[in-house]
C-alpha cells in the first residue's frame, strides 16, 4: 500500500475515526485504525464492537491495500507531523510515514484480523440538519445515565412521529426531552441509542444546515454525514412512558430569567462539596426564590426575582442536576412548575413545547 494527501485531511479523519477505536481491548486490532487505500481514497474505521466509525479521505493512491495501525500511535503521529503532503507506505507489516523533513517507522497489524462492521438492513430513514441534531442531542445527553446495571437508561429514546422528532433521556433521578419538527419524517417509529455513540455524533454534527441521514435498521442503526458515517447497535428493552411519568397539572407556575436564576445557583454551589453533595434548599416566595446552602465549609444565600408566588413552598435539589437544565436552556425566560416539596419540578418555555426538564426533589434535613 502506499498513498499520500494533505496532513490536515488526514489528520481530521484519523481524529474522526479513533473515536470509536477501542482504548483496551482483548483482540488487539480493535485497538487499532484500519486503513484501507482504495482507487482514489483512503478510508479509516475505528470499531470497538458497539458503535464503529468510518470516514473517507481523498489520496493519491499509488498501491492500494489496507493495514490496522494503533490508534493512539497513529494519531500521535499524524497530530505531530508539520504541515504538508503525509506519505504512507507498507512493506509487509512495516509502516513508514514521512512528512517534509519528519519520518516515522512503526508496525501494523494485518487487515484480515479486524472485524467486519455491521451492516444496517435499512427498514426506514430521515434526514434531519446537523446543526439541529447536534443541538438537541447536547441538550439532552447530560441526563443519560452511567449505571449498567439498567442498561436501556444509558442512551436516549428517538420517537419519530406526526412531523416531529423527540429525543428523551433519563436516569431515574431527572428527564431531558427535547421536541423538534423535522421534513420529510416517513412512517412512526421509535428507537433506543446508546449515549456514547450519541455523544461522539454530536461531536461530528457541525453547526451547518447540512443533513444527518438517520438509516434505521432492525439491530442497528446509522447516522451519515458527508464521507463519515457512525453505525451503532440499538438498545433493546421497555423504555420509560415518559409522557405519564411526567405530572400533568401544577399548583404552582412561576416566571424565571433563566440567567439570572442559573447564576444564583451557580453561586450558592460554590459551598459545596461533590464528595458529600450537599443540596440546595429553594425557597419559592412571592416575586423571588430565595436559594440557600449550609455545608461545612459554611452557609450561602441568594435569591432571584421570579414573577409569580410560590407560596413559601421549600425543595431540595441537586445542585448539579438543576444547574445541567438550566444551562441546556437556550431561552431567556422560563416556567417553572410545582407542587408540593416532595413532587418534581418541570421547566418549559413559556410559548410551546419544544424542550421539558423535570428533576426530583432531595429530602431535606433540618439544617440542610
Amino acid at each position: 500500500m502506499k498513498f499520500s494527501c494533505e496532513r490536515a485531511f488526514l489528520h481530521a479523519a484519523v481524529t474522526t475515526s479513533a473515536r470509536a477505536a477501542s482504548s483496551r481491548s482483548p483482540i488487539p486490532a480493535l485497538e487499532g485504525i484500519l486503513i484501507e487505500a482504495g482507487q482514489n481514497n483512503v478510508k479509516l474505521t475505528g470499531y470497538d464492537l458497539k458503535k464503529g466509525i468510518y470516514t473517507k479521505v481523498e489520496a493519491e493512491v499509488s498501491e492500494q491495500g489496507s493495514i490496522v495501525l494503533n490508534a493512539r500511535i497513529f494519531s500521535n503521529i499524524v497530530s505531530s507531523l508539520p504541515e504538508g503532503t503525509v506519505m504512507l507506505k507498507t512493506d509487509g507489516m512495516n509502516v513508514n510515514i514521512k512528512c517534509e523533513n519528519a519520518e516515522f517507522e512503526i508496525i501494523g497489524s494485518d487487515a484480515a484480523d479486524y472485524p467486519e462492521l455491521p451492516t444496517v438492513d435499512k427498514q426506514s430513514a430521515i434526514q434531519i440538519p446537523q446543526s439541529i441534531l447536534s443541538c438537541m442531542i447536547r441538550q439532552t445527553i447530560f441526563a443519560v445515565s452511567d449505571n449498567e446495571s439498567r442498561p436501556i437508561y444509558t442512551g436516549e429514546l428517538f420517537e419519530i412521529g406526526n412531523g416531529m422528532l423527540t429525543l428523551v433521556a433519563v436516569d431515574g433521578y431527572r428527564l431531558a426531552m427535547r421536541k423538534e419538527a423535522i421534513e420529510g419524517a416517513g412512517e412512526d417509529c421509535s428507537f433506543i441509542v446508546p449515549g456514547n455513540a450519541l455523544s461522539d455524533l454530536e461531536k461530528l454534527c457541525s453547526d451547518t444546515e447540512e443533513p444527518v441521514q438517520i438509516s434505521l435498521g432492525s439491530k442497528h442503526i446509522s447516522f451519515a454525514i458527508g464521507e463519515t458515517v457512525l453505525i451503532s447497535r440499538r438498545l433493546e428493552g421497555e423504555f420509560l412512558d415518559y409522557r405519564k411519568t411526567v405530572p400533568q397539572l401544577y399548583r404552582v407556575e412561576l416566571l424565571a430569567d433563566r440567567y439570572l436564576f442559573q447564576r444564583t445557583v451557580e453561586r450558592v454551589s460554590l459551598l459545596i462539596d461533590e464528595k458529600v453533595k450537599t443540596p440546595v434548599r429553594c425557597i419559592f416566595g412571592e416575586s423571588q426564590v430565595t436559594v440557600v446552602c449550609a455545608t461545612s465549609l459554611g452557609k450561602a444565600e441568594d435569591c432571584c426575582m421570579l414573577e409569580g408566588n410560590g407560596g413559601e413552598l421549600e425543595i431540595g435539589f441537586n445542585n448539579r442536576y438543576l444547574l445541567d437544565a438550566l444551562r441546556a436552556v437556550t431561552v431567556d425566560e422560563i416556567k417553572i412548575r410545582l407542587n408540593t416539596g416532595a413532587s418534581p419540578c418541570v421547566v418549559v418555555p413559556v410559548e410551546g413545547d419544544a424542550f421539558l426538564y423535570m428533576i426530583l426533589p432531595v429530602r431535606l434535613k433540618s439544617g440542610e
